[in-house]
């Protein structure tokens, strides 16, 4: 099994980042304020969890194809270069054959396609692959974005430099500071990942999201 390529770093600003997930770059900065106020955070203390899907994932994403290197399901941000550029985790059980709408350059194989698999926490096994749709659903309304219920992670420099800790901490795909909070999308969540940001950072300062979906 290949290990897993980093994806390009992601931290953009505003929730639009789920949906649009260009390639803006950022750099990891300081640790940022305790999550007290008083004592600094021990993230050594513990690594993040790296949960399995307990059934079927899905999600809308880009599929691409480097020469003879195992397809990879691009998760986070995608270079808007010519082939794209862009990585993610191994999806097994890939056949360009079997789907439609790919584009070919230099050696590449892409494509946004919709994926139904399952995710062991390394790789993507697929079970089912189709079109994209036209016009993706937009995602619920996030509670955490109300204006009334702000988050601690507060605004300014502060909350810049805890979102580069925070990104880097957790394996970020995506990653911003909006209401308060410190956005960061991450591959699959089964609420754990959600409970250790709470546990390392403090309630309310992590919002955490998940790029696969479970099915059902």
């Amino acid at each position: 099994m290949s290990p897993l390529r980093a994806p390009l770093r992601v931290l953009c600003t505003g929730l639009a980042g789920v949906l649009l997930l260009a390639a803006c770059a950022g750099q990891a900065g300081p640790a940022g304020p305790a999550s007290d106020g008083t004592q600094p955070r021990d993230t050594a203390a513990a690594a993040p969890p790296t949960p399995a899907a307990p059934g079927a994932v899905t999600t809308v994403a880009t599929v691409l194809q480097e020469g003879d290197n195992p397809p990879e399901l691009c998760l986070g941000g995608v270079a808007e270069s010519y082939p794209p550029q862009c990585g993610g985790p191994e999806i097994a059980g890939w056949d360009w054959d079997a789907v439609d709408g790919e584009e070919s350059a230099q050696g590449t194989t892409w494509g946004m396609f919709m994926v139904e698999g399952t995710w062991d926490g390394e790789t993507f096994d697929l079970t089912e692959a189709g079109a994209a749709p036209d016009d993706p659903s937009a995602p619920p309304d996030d509670p955490r974005l109300a204006p009334d219920n702000a988050g601690a992670a507060g605004a300014g420099s502060d909350a810049g430099e805890l979102q580069n800790e925070v990104y880097d901490d957790l394996g970020g795909l995506s990653g911003w500071a909006e209401n308060g909070y410190v956005w960061v999308t991450v591959v699959y969540d089964d609420g754990s990942i959600q409970r250790y940001a709470d546990e390392t950072y403090g309630t309310d300062t992590v919002a955490v999201l998940s790029a696969l979906h479970d099915v059902g």
